[in-house]
C-alpha cells in the first residue's frame, strides 16, 4: 500500500492554490504537511480523500484504503459513545469498537451521549472512528484540535501503533506528535504562482484551506 502523487494541482473555490506537487508515502511511514494558513493543506487532503477532483496530476491510492479525519468530529449527538463507534464499525464491517474505546481512553464514557461530551472528549471520539475503519491510509487535518497535552500524547501513541502495524498517515499539523521518523513536506514552495480558474465553484465551504 503506497500513496503516490504526481504533478498534482488543486483548487479552492475555483482558484488554483497548489501546483507541481509530487511525493510518495509508503506503508509504515508518516508525512507531516506544513505551511501557512490558507496555503492549501485542507484542500490537498480533501482532494486525496476523493472529496473533490484535482485540476491536473495523478493520485494513486485505492479509495477503500483511505480514512479521512477532518475538522468536524462527525458524531451523532443522540447516540452514546459506544453506539457512535458501533455505527461506523457496521459501515466498515469491523469489530474494533472495544479496541477503539481502550486506545482513545473512552471506556469510562462508553454509555454517555455524544451530546454531553466536552470538546476534547468529542475530539477523542471522532478520532476513535479511525480505529474502527480498518483503513490503512489515514489523512488527518489538524487532528489535535481541542485536545489537552495528555490526549495529544495518547493520540501520538495511537498513530505510532498504526504505523508499526503497516499503516501510513498524512497529517496536517503544527503539533509534535512524537513521530520521530516522520518526514515533513512544506507546501509553501508549491503555492500556485498565479491562481487560475479551476472550473466551476465547488460546493464545499470556503473556509477550508
Amino acid at each position: 500500500m503506497e500513496l503516490s502523487v504526481s504533478d498534482l494541482a488543486v483548487a479552492r473555490g475555483g482558484l488554483r492554490v497548489l501546483e507541481g506537487l509530487s511525493f510518495r508515502l509508503a506503508a509504515g511511514r508518516a508525512l507531516i504537511l506544513r505551511g501557512p494558513n490558507g496555503v492549501g493543506k485542507t484542500t490537498l487532503l480533501r482532494t486525496l480523500a476523493g472529496l473533490q477532483p484535482p485540476l491536473v496530476g495523478q493520485v494513486s491510492l485505492p479509495p477503500e484504503a483511505i480514512a479521512y479525519a477532518a475538522h468536524a468530529d462527525g458524531l451523532k449527538a443522540v447516540l452514546t459513545v459506544a453506539e457512535n463507534l458501533e455505527f461506523w464499525a457496521a459501515i466498515h464491517g469491523t469489530d474494533r469498537v472495544g479496541r477503539a474505546l481502550e486506545e482513545m481512553n473512552l471506556v469510562a464514557l462508553r454509555n454517555r451521549l455524544a451530546a454531553n461530551l466536552s470538546a476534547g472528549q468529542k475530539r477523542r471520539l471522532g478520532l476513535a472512528r479511525l480505529l474502527v475503519t480498518g483503513r490503512e491510509m489515514w489523512l488527518l487535518d489538524e487532528p489535535t484540535v481541542s485536545l489537552d497535552a495528555a490526549s495529544v500524547a495518547l493520540f501520538g501513541g495511537v498513530v505510532r501503533a498504526h504505523l508499526a502495524a503497516g499503516g501510513a498517515a498524512l497529517i496536517a499539523t503544527h503539533i509534535d506528535l512524537g513521530l520521530a521518523e516522520a518526514e515533513v513536506l512544506e507546501l509553501g514552495p508549491y503555492r500556485a504562482k498565479s491562481p487560475a480558474a479551476g472550473g466551476a465553484r465547488g460546493d464545499f465551504d470556503e473556509v477550508f484551506g
